[in-house]
């Protein structure tokens, strides 16, 4: 959670992003890029990368980034 938005998490080997709509689709090109379909649908805006995409600080940076420069745009969640 960054500014109490999701950003980034870890679920088994893979990382989960919430990144810009508009960027969706020429990320997933990226290699061990894919649709977040935790819910058995994919999700606009959400994305895993898989574990040997992020082996050095590098492409973990990266990706981090892209979350990041995302997350003011972001809308939080309704809280409860």
């Amino acid at each position: 959670m960054v500014d109490d938005k999701m950003c980034v998490g870890v679920l088994k080997d893979s990382m989960m992003l919430r990144i810009d709509p508009t960027m969706h689709g020429t990320l997933l090109k990226k290699e061990g890029c894919r649709e977040m379909d935790f819910t058995k649908r994919p999700m606009r805006g959400m994305v895993f990368v898989d574990s040997f995409a992020l082996e050095t600080d590098r492409e973990l940076g990266d990706w981090i980034q892209i979350a990041l420069e995302f997350n003011p745009r972001a809308k939080a969640s309704k809280k409860k």
